[in-house]
């Protein structure tokens, strides 16, 4: 017996793609907001899903034979770069193009810029290091001001094997980095095209002063032996050299008129000088003097304030740290080969003073082991309102006792949950990490929660195992704007997406393809937009290459200006009727949008395609496949929501928003295209659509009664619910 047919609406598509094992749980409240597959589109958090922007081809990287990673760098609002991050070299990229040293090819020496002044050309990017006037020659130098055009580098001492183990941290203009075996090092920011890479130093900074020679003047009665040491103190008052070695005289400074005159060579560089007396074992302060000697007449020293002590840290194999972050004004490094549970904190509003006194002082250098059950390396330190500490066995935090702030003295590290950490570098969402478990592949969430006191780890990959089990993610970034999105690279060769707002509760997985295997990915803040960059290996015209690419933006106005191909570019100009410049994409065949007009796919031959119609706007690039999959029809029609039946889909009704190439149907195999063309007057494109359309889709009579959409055009397609009309088996 036939039950009449029945609607059933899905209006949001928060729940994201989630395995097949899942197809059951209609009880679950993610289900009704579900997908079977969500391939190349991304889940909105308002509920919509929309294909994916394509990616827009910037650079080949410098040796396609070798793997590089991208590094985000961000200078200032307007001045950011991924870091191309390779065997030996750094390179930069920004706003699409390469950062490059030169005139800009088309300054003709009458535009006027300011410092900073971001030009970008033939994919290449100039930054302007000095103010022009207007009325500079074109040949002048002394802006954009390397005497070489070219790539603009900077040397590295990494190998290509160790490239994804590097740990890195950012502050202000400089990028700190760190890998067991080598020397942490900073790469600093000099100006727009001067960048250098440089071991830190964690010594003083200023040599201490040779021993003090100490005369006695006015001594009678009997001597005691009194021992000074001398420091000094940088041009810039702030750091404090080691302690000289002792000066030392007899005499019996109770005595009236007895004085000790202590005196020491000068120590260039140096500010001031400050001399410590012992007493009781320890060297307390009698003074500061920013001459060369001072004169004790029995000052009673100030055992509160003793020498800075210096240890040697960092300084050979087996010594070099894991893990890097700040918190609380102070550098942070952890993880060392020989000490795996240890961690350093430079002293307090310092970068790399690791000195501390006796007795301990609340800035100083903080250095303690997490006592923990296994020896495991600390592979994150992550500031949240606490400091977080990651092993490959268990998450930690770190609180002072009985005060406000971490010090020497109030250090005190607890242990929160005991899953691990990946060594792959976590994000940070608004309060909440998100980093890699250590084992299994999945991905997991950690939060402060009242209720338990303490942070909570959850697997955010609970519903979706099918795209991590037997995989690793290797590399990790977060864009806020315009879309919260966690982007993943797994060694799938996929792209994973995470649409990501945990205090909605929104947490949807979505998977992306190209003709190639994703590697990096690194996300910066361009304009209003974070932006996607990636580095893709690719096989064109018989070789393999890697290529960074950007993904582009999808605030688009203007239907020509869509771009949803890969590895693409955008011609602008006069209409022409041939396409050059595609010599990375030779023999590959590429979609091409033309003044908005989807255009018949050809292959690159020459570096070049011809159109059909001439165009002044045409996007050109590897086409893009974007298919979503609903769950198994599930609605209470009886005690077991209709399971047990078979099913068909009469007719779909999908809500679009500026949406256009729709393809629907009971599966991949038997899809039915929407009507696009409507109104539109002869010669122009199809519009694109915001509207519920309607579409009667070929007949299918099975268990599941699932409705697949493909968009393979280079056009853009939101779908903002989803409704079917179904037919019920008896």
């Amino acid at each position: 017996m036939t039950m009449a047919s029945v609607k059933k609406l899905q209006l949001s598509f928060t729940g994201g793609v989630v395995t097949p094992e899942f197809f059951g749980r209609a009880d679950d409240s993610k289900y009704q907001s579900g997908l079977a597959s969500c391939r190349n589109f991304i889940c909105k958090p308002q509920g919509p899903v929309e294909n994916r922007p394509g990616f827009a081809f910037v650079r080949e990287i410098k040796d396609s034979t070798r793997q590089a990673r991208l590094i985000p760098f961000t200078y200032s609002t307007t001045q950011t770069m991924a870091i191309e991050l390779g065997a030996g070299y750094f390179r930069f990229h920004t706003q699409g193009a390469t950062l490059l040293a030169g005139t800009p090819p088309d300054y003709d020496g009458g535009q006027a810029y300011d410092v900073g002044d971001l030009v970008t050309q033939a994919g290449a990017a100039y930054y302007c290091t000095a103010a022009t006037t207007g009325n500079a020659p074109p040949d002048t130098d002394y802006w954009w001001a390397l005497p070489a055009t070219g790539e603009y580098e900077a040397p590295n001492p990494f190998a290509e094997s160790d490239l994804f183990d590097i740990h890195y941290v950012q502050s202000a203009d400089v990028l700190t980095l760190v890998h067991p075996n080598y020397p942490p090092c900073e790469l600093r920011r000099l100006g727009a095209i001067k960048w250098v890479l440089r071991d830190i130093s964690f010594d003083p900074g200023i040599a201490a002063p040779a021993a003090p020679t100490v005369t006695t003047a006015g001594s009678t009665g009997a001597a005691i032996e009194h021992h000074y040491v001398v420091t000094a103190m940088d041009a810039d008052n702030v750091r404090e050299s080691p302690a000289s070695d002792p000066g030392m005289v007899s005499s019996n400074l109770f005595a009236t008129g007895c004085t000790n005159t202590i005196t020491w060579t000068a120590v260039p560089g140096a500010s001031r000088y400050n001399v410590f007396k012992r007493q009781g074992g320890l060297y307390g302060y009698i003074g500061q003097t920013t001459g060369l000697s001072i004169v004790d007449d029995n000052i009673s020293p100030d055992l509160s304030k003793t020498p800075p002590i210096y240890e040697s840290v960092f300084n050979a194999a087996g010594d070099y740290p894991a893990a890097v972050s700040y918190f609380e004004q102070r550098r942070c490094f952890a993880g060392t080969i020989n000490k795996p549970q240890n961690l350093w904190m430079t002293k307090s509003a310092t970068e790399s003073d690791m000195s501390y006194s006796l007795p301990v002082k609340d800035d100083d250098r903080i250095a303690f082991r997490v006592a923990a059950r296994e020896a495991n390396t600390v592979r994150h330190i992550v500031p949240l309102s606490q400091l977080l500490i990651l092993t490959s066995s268990a998450e930690w935090v770190v609180v002072p006792i009985n005060s406000d702030a971490i010090t020497p003295d109030t250090t005190s590290v607890r242990p929160q949950s005991y899953v691990g950490a990946s060594n792959v570098q976590p994000v940070i969402v608004n309060n909440t990490l998100l980093y890699g478990a250590a084992r299994g592949g999945h991905v997991r969430e950690l939060a402060y929660n009242w209720q338990a006191s303490g942070f909570v780890t959850g697997d955010l990959s609970l519903r979706a195992p099918h795209l991590f089990d037997t995989r690793r993610i290797v590399d990790m970034a977060y864009a806020k704007a315009p879309i919260p999105l966690v982007w993943m690279v797994s060694t799938s060769g996929e792209l994973l997406g995470l649409t990501y707002v945990p205090e909605q509760q929104i947490g949807a997985w979505h998977h992306h393809d190209t003709d190639g295997v994703f590697e990096s990915c690194a996300v910066v803040a361009e304009g209003e937009e974070d932006v996607l960059y990636c580095i893709i290996r690719r096989e064109v015209d018989g070789r393999t290459v890697r290529y960074v690419e950007r993904m582009a933006s999808r605030a688009f106005v203007d239907q020509k200006d869509a771009f949803f191909v890969d590895s693409g570019m955008t011609y602008s100009g006069a209409p022409v009727t041939s396409i050059s410049g595609l010599d990375h994409l030779e023999g590959k065949e590429v979609s091409i949008l033309a003044d908005g007009a989807v255009h018949p796919r050809q292959a690159v031959a020459g570096g070049s395609i011809t159109l059909e119609h001439a165009a002044g706007v045409v996007q050109v690039g590897l086409p893009i496949t974007a298919e979503i999959a609903t769950l198994p029809v599930a609605m209470q029609v009886d005690s077991a929501f209709g399971q047990g039946r078979q099913k068909n889909i009469n007719q779909v009704w999908l809500r679009v928003y500026q949406s256009s190439g729709i393809w629907v149907g009971p599966s991949l195999d038997n899809l039915t295209e929407a009507k696009q063309r409507t109104t539109e007057p002869y010669g122009a494109p199809p519009s694109l659509k915001s509207k519920e359309i309607s579409i009667r889709i070929g007949p299918a009579w099975t268990d599941g009664g699932q409705v697949y959409a493909r968009q393979a055009d280079p056009l853009p397609l939101t779908v903002s619910s989803l409704t079917v009309e179904v037919a019920l088996g008896g």
